[in-house]
């Protein structure tokens, strides 16, 4: 039989086990442990083998890798009062475990919070085009607004990207219109750019012509060499009595 002082010590034994196993944390090379002393900040620790005093100190585990975070839908106004829907996508990670722990509540919320408002202020300050012309720019500038407002938090915004720009039908069709009548536009401009060269050239080459007579002679020359070799078995032209003249000067016709 086991009597009540065996009890006893094999409950020590236990417990000076649990309290040993307690102590000793691994943490992995993306994890830090942040540390309180009876409630106070006392340190960062990690990554590896670290030692938490049980009761005395508490650790919160901080994970330092890249966090992907999809921002919900959001209804925008933009600047031209056109209702659109967007969602984007950020990238954000910690780099300081102490103030992501001690100077917000939940940082992965804060954030995603953060970033929704973010995001319809900014593009709510542009126009519908813009939106869909230049995604960069607008990634960029809601990068920086983002990352201004959580350095407080230890956080760094790497990177956010917007990914649908949701338009209504009837939005989609006034658009198609517009884009239509942009490219009739750029085809009657095309056009009449070609006809101005056009008649540009002609009246240079009808100013050579006027300066020098035998350039104008040889040009007839080549259109009647041009007709002579289609299959017409029959032609009729007009021979000018200047260009007998010169041909034959010996036999100018009064």
């Amino acid at each position: 039989m086991i009597n009540t002082e065996s009890y006893f010590f094999l409950t020590l034994v236990i417990l000076f086990l649990a309290i040993l196993v307690s102590t000793f944390r691994v943490l992995r090379e993306y994890e830090r442990g942040v540390i309180f002393l009876l409630g106070r900040f006392y340190k960062v620790k990690g990554p590896g083998l670290i030692i938490v005093i049980p009761v005395i100190q508490q650790m919160v585990r901080v994970d330092l890798r890249t966090v992907v975070m999809d921002v919900p839908t959001q209804d925008v106004i933009s600047r031209d009062n056109v209702s659109v829907k967007v969602n984007a996508v950020i990238y954000f990670r910690v780099i300081d475990p102490q103030k992501a722990i001690i100077q917000v509540e939940n940082f992965l919320e804060a954030t995603s919070q953060l970033s929704q408002t973010t995001l319809r202020s900014v593009l709510g300050q542009h126009e519908l085009d813009e939106m869909l012309a230049e995604r960069e720019t607008l990634n960029a500038d809601i990068q920086n607004n983002l990352d201004k407002q959580t350095d407080a938090w230890g956080i760094k915004v790497s990177n956010v990207e917007i990914k649908h720009v949701d338009l209504d039908e009837s939005m989609i069709r006034a658009i198609a219109k517009q884009a239509e009548a942009e490219r009739e536009r750029r085809a009657k401009v095309i056009h009449s750019q070609g006809e101005f060269e056009a008649a540009e050239k002609l009246a240079d080459a009808s100013r050579i012509l006027a300066e020098q007579p035998q350039a104008l002679q040889l040009r007839y020359l080549q259109t009647l060499t041009h007709i002579a070799g289609d299959k017409s078995s029959t032609i009729v032209f007009p021979l000018p009595i200047d260009l007998i003249n010169k041909l034959f000067p010996e036999q100018k016709t009064s």
